[in-house]
């Protein structure tokens, strides 16, 4: 079942308190056969619930603030990449290359919304820059051997699969366990309005394109001190950063500086979104991590979990819904089709949220640190093993503008989507747009 009850008890928490969660159903809302809404709804609903749980706490409240999920706010959250403005112009969601493309035996998609993705995926094709020679070179070839050829050259390339032909990821939704047996500093008490549960956190954002951004912007809301760090030389697209990057701040720095490590020892949360163990050999391992600060949270964030053959591959959510299946059942028999939204990549950052504010929750009772692995591929997974979307008696969904902000940042003049992540007494929206990328001093508040 994809229902809050199912995410609740996937990050461990106590089944009591979803009497505290309610829901505006808007039937509406992303239509689409796989039950997107309510797998949207309850990645947001425990993340919100997993925030006033961690207030509460904090704050000595007698019970749990209570919390409403609201479809409208869900659906126009999940799609804040495409609600986006820029000084009124609207920023590319996908870049000309990065689509479906017929091979000799069927579909593959590919991805290539990155300069240097796109440079691979050509070299591997032994083409140029052309729609037309690109498409010719794949309509040549099976789906599975473009997959490895591009795979091989560095690019992202993924043959469509039906959900019988994918060997689903093994292990749960979310994997927790704890880290060491050293005590974590102890966060202060809150008061004052509105009620920040994360206030205080320090968090080290090492994650890029949706998924881990979407997660440390929530945290970022909540009241946490995100500082967002990208190695020099790997910029990100500035649309990209514009959506994800309310709230935090953005540095570049190399991992083995000693101003990294300065802040890694003095870091509450390390949240990671590289390939599993491609930070390993910077030092940066889990064990490496809490060796050195002891009770550290740290999040894994991955396309294809750890495990398994393609455990050590990059991805993105649209190639995840073209392996494990979901591009199948959403299309026809003609051509593969998609979610109504990246709702792999934004569940999966609201449930690594989720999972963070759930970790200082325990943390602050057992003082130990926390490792959180999750994957879009066992999102992916969750979301095909539930029952298939149907109409819910609700309220009208009349479009998004009910959920949508106005602000002026160093970027510009920006619209977009408020956060769907509420509770009572919680905080409306957050303290500070984004600014450029890259630009910030690479220090804590």
């Amino acid at each position: 079942m994809t229902d809050i009850a199912s995410a609740w008890s996937a990050l461990g928490g106590d089944p009591a308190l979803l009497a505290r969660v309610s829901a505006v159903v808007r039937p509406g809302v992303l239509q689409a056969r796989l039950p997107v809404r309510p797998l949207a709804r309850a990645c947001v609903g425990a993340c919100a619930l997993a925030a006033a749980e961690l207030g509460a706490r904090r704050a000595g409240l007698a019970e749990v603030p209570r919390v409403t999920v609201d479809d409208g706010a869900v659906a126009t959250a999940l799609t804040s990449e495409r609600q986006l403005l820029v000084d009124g112009r609207a920023p590319m969601t996908f870049a000309p290359l990065s689509r479906f493309w017929r091979t000799s035996d069927g579909w593959v998609r590919t991805h290539a919304n990155y300069p240097h993705h796109t440079a691979r995926l050509l070299t591997a094709l032994g083409v140029g820059d052309d729609h037309t020679r690109v498409a010719a070179a794949l309509a040549e070839r099976p789906a599975r051997e473009i997959e490895e050829t591009v795979y091989a050259a560095g690019g992202l390339a993924v043959a469509v699969r039906t959900p019988e032909e994918w060997l689903p990821v093994p292990g749960p939704l979310v994997e927790t366990e704890r880290l060491g047996a050293a005590h974590a500093r102890v966060l202060p008490s809150l008061d004052g309005t509105p009620l920040l549960p994360a206030s205080g956190v320090r968090v080290l954002d090492l994650t890029r394109v949706i998924a881990g951004p979407v997660a440390t912007r929530t945290l970022a809301l909540l009241g946490a001190d995100v500082l967002r760090v990208d190695p020099p030389g790997l910029p990100e697209l500035p649309d990209q950063h514009a959506d994800t990057g309310f709230g935090k701040r953005s540095t570049t720095l190399d991992a083995t500086s000693g101003r990294f490590t300065e802040l890694l020892d003095t870091a509450d949360v390390v949240v990671t979104g590289y390939r599993p163990g491609a930070l390993d050999r910077l030092g940066l391992s889990p064990a490496a991590l809490t060796a050195r600060r002891p009770g550290l949270i740290v999040v894994q964030l991955s396309a294809w979990g750890t495990d398994g053959p393609w455990g050590g591959r990059r991805g993105f959510d649209s190639l995840v819904q073209a392996a494990t299946g979901i591009a199948a059942v959403e299309g026809s028999p003609e051509e593969p089709g998609a979610l109504p939204a990246q709702a792999l990549d934004h569940g999966t950052g609201y449930l690594l949220a989720a999972a963070v504010l759930r970790a200082l929750t325990e943390r602050s009772y057992d003082g130990q640190g926390r490792l959180v692995r999750l994957s879009l591929a066992r999102t992916a997974a969750w979301l095909l093993a539930g029952r298939a979307a149907h109409e819910e008696a609700g309220e009208a969904y009349d479009g998004p503008e009910a959920w949508l902000a106005q602000a002026d940042s160093p970027i510009g003049r920006l619209r977009y989507a408020r956060s769907p992540v509420g509770f009572d007494g919680g905080p409306a929206d957050w303290a500070r747009p984004p600014g450029v990328w890259g630009t910030d001093e690479a220090r804590w508040e």
